[in-house]
Parts: C-alpha cells; sequence; structure tokens
C-alpha cells in the first residue's frame, strides 16, 4: 500500500475510479497513511450489481467442480500471501500479529473445506409413489448476493460470506468495511488473481449509512440484489432485515453479542482466569464474541476476583507490530474508542464498582504492562467492573472493547438463568467439571455456540458461526450449513410412465385387511 495511491473499487472486470476518497489509517500510529480509497456513488454501486447479474447465468452454469477448483487457487494464493497480509491486517486494525495470522489461516481453511464442496453439492433422488417416475433435488444459486461485512475480521469473515457465496454458483457485489479497506483491496485483488471471470466477484468501497452500504442495501428494492448478507450491529442488521422481507428475501445476519462465560464452583480457576482473559480483552475486546459478563458462582467468587484481577494487572498492551508480546493493541480507530468510553458514565449512573481501569491509556494514565506511546494511537485500559445486575446497561450493552463485568451468582440454575438474561444470543461458555451442570448448560443457554472448559471465541471453519435474539436470524456462516444461505432447493419429477399420474389421486394405496386378534387363536 502507497500513501500516495488513491486506490479504485474493483468491478466487472475493471479498476473504477470516482472523485471523492477517504484514508485508511495504521491504528496503532495514526500518523501513518496506508493509502486514500474511493467512496462509491449510488450509481456505482447499482453498476457493480449489473456487472454481477450479467455474470451469474455463466458462472451458474460452470460445472460446480470447476468453481470449486477456483476457489482451492484463491486458497493456495491467500497462504502464499499469509505472513504480508497478516502484517497488513496487524497495521491497519491493530490486532495481534498472533491473531492476525489466524485470521488469515480461517480464511485459507475455509477455501479448502469448499474447494472439495464443489464435488459434494449434493441433492437427492427420491423414490416416488408413482410407478416410472423419478423424483430429484438440486441446490441452485440464489443469484447476485451483496455482502456488508464488519472491520474486526478483515479476511475471515468475509470469507465465510464469499467463498460458499461463490462456489454455489452465485456472484456478488462486496462493501468491506471502511474501517479496513487496505485489508479488503488486497484480499480481493488475490481473489481476483485465481481466475474469476469478469463481473463474478465485484468490490466498491465506501461508508455504510447513506453511503456504499446502504446503497447496497436498497438495491434489494431495485430487483439487482437476491440476497444480502451482513455482519455488523444489531441495529443495522434490524435495517436489512426490513428491505429483505419486503422483498421476500432471506438475509444472512451476523450481529453483535454479549456473551456471558460462566465459572462454577468446582472449576480449574488456573484455566478459567485464564480463558476469562483472553475472552475478555483478545482483540481489545473488539468481538462480536467477546465475554461481556463473567458469571462467577459464589463460593468462589472472591477468589478468582482476587486471581483475575491479578492477571489483568500483568496485560500487556501496545503496538502489536513493534511488540509481538501484548495481549492487544489500539482500538480499530477513534469512533469505536468513543463508544467504548460511554460505558464509565453507564456504569456510574447505574450504581456499579469499578474494580480496575481508567479510560484512554495516556502518557500520564497507564497501566505497568503498556509499551510504546500512547499518543500514537487510542489505547484503552483493561476495565473490570462487579456489581453489576441484569437489569444495567452495563450488563445488557456490548461495549466493544476491553471492558469484563463481574457478577456474582449462587448455583447453576442462576448462573443460567443470568446468562440468558441478555437480547443477544451468540456465543458461551462455561467452566465446570461437573458434567451434569455442563449438560444443563449446553441444554438450556439461549446462544448459537457454546464452549465448555474454553473461552467463548474462536471458530474452526467447518462449525456453523451464528447466534439467536438479537445476535441474528438463525443463518449460519461455515461448515455445511451456510450452504443453505446461498442456495434454494429445486424439486423435480420426471414421468416417463407415458400418461397422466396423479400423486395422492392414482397412487396405489394398500388397503388394510382384516385385524387379527392373537387371543382368538389360541
Amino acid at each position: 500500500m502507497s500513501k500516495d495511491k488513491v486506490y479504485p473499487h474493483l468491478y466487472a472486470g475493471r479498476e473504477v475510479v470516482g472523485e471523492r476518497t477517504f484514508e485508511s489509517r495504521n491504528s496503532s500510529d495514526t500518523s501513518d497513511v496506508l493509502g486514500a480509497f474511493y467512496e462509491a456513488t449510488k450509481e456505482q454501486v447499482q453498476e457493480a450489481a449489473r456487472a454481477a447479474r450479467a455474470a451469474a447465468k455463466a458462472w451458474a452454469k460452470t460445472p460446480a467442480p470447476i468453481r470449486g477448483q477456483v476457489i482451492g487457487l484463491v486458497g493456495q494464493a491467500i497462504e502464499r500471501e499469509k505472513e504480508p497480509l497478516a502484517r497488513l491486517i496487524t497495521r491497519e486494525m491493530g490486532k495481534t500479529l498472533k491473531e492476525a495470522r489466524g485470521d488469515v489461516q480461517e480464511a485459507i481453511d475455509t477455501c479448502y473445506f469448499f474447494q472439495s464442496e464443489g464435488r459434494r453439492l449434493y441433492g437427492q433422488t427420491v423414490p416416488s409413489e408413482m410407478p416410472r417416475k423419478d423424483l430429484m433435488t438440486y441446490r441452485r444459486p440464489l443469484g447476485v448476493v451483496g455482502i456488508v461485512t464488519a472491520g474486526n475480521f478483515p479476511v475471515a469473515v468475509p470469507s465465510w460470506k464469499i467463498i460458499p457465496a461463490l462456489v454455489t454458483g452465485n456472484t456478488i457485489v462486496w462493501k468491506p468495511s471502511e474501517d479496513v479497506p487496505a485489508c479488503s483491496y488486497a484480499f480481493a485483488r488475490i481473489l481476483l488473481g485465481a481466475g474469476l471471470p469478469a463481473g463474478v466477484f465485484n468490490v466498491v468501497f465506501g461508508g455504510g449509512k447513506d453511503a456504499a452500504g446502504q446503497y447496497l442495501i436498497e438495491l434489494m428494492d431495485d430487483g439487482l440484489v437476491d440476497k444480502l448478507a451482513f455482519t455488523g450491529s444489531s441495529t443495522v442488521g434490524r435495517y436489512v432485515g426490513e428491505v429483505a422481507g419486503r422483498n421476500l428475501q432471506h438475509p444472512t445476519l451476523e450481529l453483535g453479542g454479549k456473551n456471558p462465560l460462566v465459572v462454577m464452583r468446582d472449576a480449574d480457576l488456573d484455566n478459567a482466569v485464564q480463558g476469562a482473559i483472553f475472552s475478555a480483552f483478545a482483540t481489545g475486546g473488539q468481538r462480536c464474541t467477546s465475554a461481556g459478563n463473567v458469571i462467577v458462582d459464589a463460593p468462589i467468587y472472591d477468589e478468582f476476583k482476587k486471581r483475575y484481577l491479578a492477571a489483568v494487572e500483568r496485560i500487556r498492551i501496545g503496538d502489536p507490530l513493534k511488540t509481538e508480546d501484548v495481549l492487544y493493541g489500539p482500538f480499530i480507530n477513534e469512533r469505536f474508542f468513543r463508544r467504548w468510553e460511554q460505558q464509565y458514565e453507564w456504569g456510574k449512573a447505574d450504581g456499579a464498582t469499578l474494580l480496575y481501569g481508567k479510560g484512554r491509556i495516556t502518557p500520564d494514565s497507564k497501566p505497568a504492562g503498556f509499551i510504546g506511546d500512547p499518543n500514537a494511537g487510542f489505547y484503552g485500559w483493561p476495565t473490570v467492573w462487579e456489581g453489576v445486575k441484569p437489569g444495567m446497561k452495563l450488563f445488557q450493552e456490548e461495549i466493544f472493547g476491553p471492558t469484563i463485568n463481574l457478577v456474582k451468582v449462587d448455583g447453576i440454575e442462576e448462573a443460567i438463568a443470568t446468562a440468558n438474561a441478555v437480547a443477544y444470543g451468540l456465543s458461551s461458555s462455561i467452566y465446570t467439571n461437573n458434567r451434569e451442570w455442563a449438560y444443563a448448560f449446553k441444554d438450556e443457554i439461549q446462544a448459537g455456540m457454546t464452549s465448555i472448559n474454553n473461552t467463548t471465541n474462536g471458530a474452526e471453519a467447518h462449525m456453523p458461526f451464528g447466534g439467536v435474539k438479537a445476535s441474528g436470524n438463525g443463518t449460519r456462516e461455515s461448515g455445511i450449513w451456510v450452504l443453505d444461505s446461498y442456495t434454494y432447493w429445486h424439486g423435480v419429477n420426471d414421468d416417463i410412465s407415458g400418461k397422466l399420474q396423479l400423486a395422492q389421486m392414482d397412487t396405489a394405496y394398500v388397503e388394510p385387511q382384516a385385524a387379527v386378534s392373537v387371543a382368538d387363536l389360541f
């Protein structure tokens, strides 16, 4: 990336420029400009969608194994560029290099998984109730898929949508987050370089509200987009759902979370503390799967709190490009930081107790584990609250930053009830060695994903990812389950009998014979 270059949109097999631009800056050093990017107009978003529509028929007719082969080449290309792409992620949005490498690896894994799905887009042959008649089912692509993604996972999350949509025969218009245009541009060039025909994969850059994101969503009303896949806030997700609903479409919505992590009285406390630290503070808490409430059983609450606060004090924070030995880096940008700051007013208003944390890290106010120049980016103190109750804003709202609430409960029933007392239902976790408690939790928790003796974070390419309640609409990313999001089922009946046969009317149903009484036989 060059700070002096303006990067174009990529659609219809062309580089497309515009008039207005926006900059991308290094989140750990805001003086470092990665480049400028054109802001897409409504007309340009429409052009990209029309290009996708023009390419849709030929791509759908491309044999699925060949589409899978292209996806495999994408995976190989990403694998070759893993390290520079990971370093670009760290530079642009601030996650650690270890996490950035995992971000890229998730996309690689996704490609290799769905490469094989190109040979496994199974339908069924079904026996008919009529003679000389075959019944078959096929997966068919939906058409043009609009994709809008967030900035905290610049490569992994887009791959969850783009790759299965492509392998199932759809064409795409992608509006990546305006927070990570450099990562998105690099990822898009890798995809296009793998051999995708012109118009199959199209990228437009820009903002969300009253900008490229909203324009793309509203193309459902114009008949130019057949499916919208969105990752972001629940508020915007509801808007996507409204537009999709009036067009009788079913969107993919991967939304926010306020994820519970339960620690029961029999838990391995060392393991639980370690898991609760990572769940709360990895990526600076800027994950939809970050823990929001650590719910601790009363008999061990004081001991857990002591160990947890000691671990929080040891957290290392700083520029992850300069020091790999940090747990988290800066906020993605000032907008995220300012939103996170509001929690201090919420806690004060609710009467919660602040155990640790002082807002923004500055030269005059920084934890012992901070490394580097705090003025170079927006860094937040790891923040811990207690005395937080289900009715409080701190308990309910997704904060999206390095903040955690400690919540005391008494027993598994109260732990489950408290865990479910939020509007969200994305991820969840419980630490216990009691199998009955573990089973009760996994059976009763209102969440799309649950870990037992592990963190609230983490996803694997062959497992379903998504939530319920305010965290999503039941659709899933990843694994075989995502195929239902980008296809519809087509039922075909093939009658070779040479005559009219009417199901249910001409069917030769078996008539029951006289009932047999065993008592009468002996």
